[in-house]
């Protein structure tokens, strides 16, 4: 039976790729996007002609709670329920520590952290036993730091206490657990001079960023039954550093 899996942010870059690998598999998908509409139904149009699976595009702004409800509600209307939530949609505002606003760092929790709680509490009603949660965290929330990034690392440590607490309060019915990526071939970081990605390739002992692929492997993993024990966990997948 065909999962319905609800990708936020999935417009490009990492969210794309994983709503491109749950497809590739049969599953049908939601693709949630905020402001790159032609890119989200560039994406639309090449699962449906890759895959036989049924698709659905919504515009919503996570940190918006009505917004939320209201994807929730059409996707319900459509498919009657969620298999799995990938909570990947996240801003990031890097300049120095002085230039940092309390606006900025409100958005970015607002997007990066609280956005995954409203669409975890709200996808939980509709979810049946033996869904999956998984939170896209970063590796800057453990224990690599940017002070440029301050804000993004705060709420990316964040995602990962509240994973931990949400597996507490599904447990049994609903897994939750979250996928810390370290450096990732994304369009955004083929931007970074080339200098810096070499001297950061050298902190990697595989030598290199990830591709998205990678990260979307792991996702689609512990959504799956073969991961039907892995519960509460961080899954960092950061080439070891």
């Amino acid at each position: 039976m065909n999962k319905v899996v609800l990708v936020t942010g999935a417009s490009r870059g990492i969210g794309a790729t994983i709503a491109l690998k749950f497809a590739s598999k049969g599953d049908n998908v939601i693709l949630n996007y905020c402001n790159s509409k032609d890119e989200v139904d560039e994406l639309n149009r090449m699962i449906l002609e890759k895959y036989n699976v049924k698709t659905l595009i919504i515009k919503a702004d996570v940190s918006n709670e009505q917004s939320v409800k209201n994807m929730i509600e059409q996707v319900v209307n459509i498919f009657g329920h969620i298999d799995v939530l990938v909570c990947n949609a996240g801003i990031a505002y890097d300049s120095l520590i002085e230039d940092k606003t309390v606006d900025n760092f409100n958005q970015i929790l607002n997007v990066n952290l609280i956005g995954p709680f409203i669409c975890a509490r709200e996808c939980a009603k509709v979810m049946p036993e033996g869904s999956s949660i998984i939170n896209i965290s970063s590796t800057n929330g453990i224990d690599t730091y940017y002070p440029y990034s301050l804000d993004y690392d705060a709420s990316k440590a964040g995602l990962i206490s509240l994973t931990h607490n949400l597996a507490v309060a599904y447990s049994p019915k609903i897994r939750v657990n979250s996928v810390a990526p370290g450096w990732v071939n994304t369009e955004m970081n083929k931007e970074l001079d080339k200098d810096y990605i070499a001297e950061e390739c050298k902190k990697i002992l595989l030598g290199r960023f990830a591709n998205p692929s990678e990260i979307a492997n792991v996702v689609y993993f512990l959504a799956s039954e073969e991961a039907s024990y892995i519960n509460g966990t961080t899954v960092r997948v950061d080439g070891g550093k």
